[in-house]
């Protein structure tokens, strides 16, 4: 899931990727770093002294099984989603990486954009029920789509801004400002890659929230 940023070419042409490939977002940074401690319990990640909760992160987990659960490519869907605690804690942090690098540029969102981006995605072929597919498959809940579209707009107008490589550099330094501290129960940061990676030892588990009977 792990992807590197990309310029926008057209408006046509980033319009679709949008959907599509709205978790780019994992591969936005492409130098976090953090140690992981427990000096913050109940804490899955801190970034810039204000925690990403086990039961927040929990929580949009949860959502996620639901949907898939709800779906007939459910056990399959679920059966490639083995990491999914680890990979929704690196899209939270992420999300807040580029708010923070936004704001320091003047770059805003309004709601009004959001809805648009979604509806024009919407339109496509296979219409909302494709769009909610292709995000599920992405490890995104339907109710996460606006906020997950919200910053992958984001993303893209400070990489039209600024350009690629500048925009880089901002990830890059924002998320240095940040602190960024992960529990070591999610991984631990590559800081060429900028994504979690498990932790080397084998008794240290994430613990998805219990699933419900179908």
């Amino acid at each position: 899931m792990l992807r590197s940023l990309r310029s926008p070419r057209t408006a046509r042409s980033r319009r679709p990727a949008l959907a599509v490939s709205a978790v780019a977002l994992l591969g936005t940074v492409p130098l976090l770093t953090g140690c992981g401690s427990e000096a913050h319990p109940g804490a899955a990640a801190v970034v810039d002294g204000d925690r990403i909760t086990v039961s927040q992160l929990q929580s949009q987990v949860r959502d996620v099984r639901d949907a898939q659960r709800d779906s007939p490519q459910g056990t399959e869907l679920i059966a490639r989603s083995g990491q999914l605690s680890r990979d929704t804690l690196i899209r939270m942090i992420h999300t807040r990486v580029v708010e923070r690098a936004a704001k320091d540029n003047g770059i805003k969102v309004t709601p009004r954009e959001v809805q648009q981006e979604v509806k024009r995605a919407e339109n496509r072929p296979g219409g909302a029920k494709a769009l909610r597919a292709v995000f599920l498959e992405q490890g995104i809940a339907p109710q996460q789509i606006n906020a997950t579209m919200r910053v992958e707009l984001l993303r893209m107008k400070l990489i039209q801004q600024l350009g690629e490589g500048p925009a880089v550099t901002a990830f890059q330094s924002t998320s240095k400002r940040l602190g960024i501290d992960v529990n070591p129960r999610y991984g631990s940061w590559d800081s060429l890659q900028g994504r979690a990676v498990p932790t080397k030892e084998p008794w240290i588990k994430v613990n998805e929230p219990e699933r419900r009977p179908a």
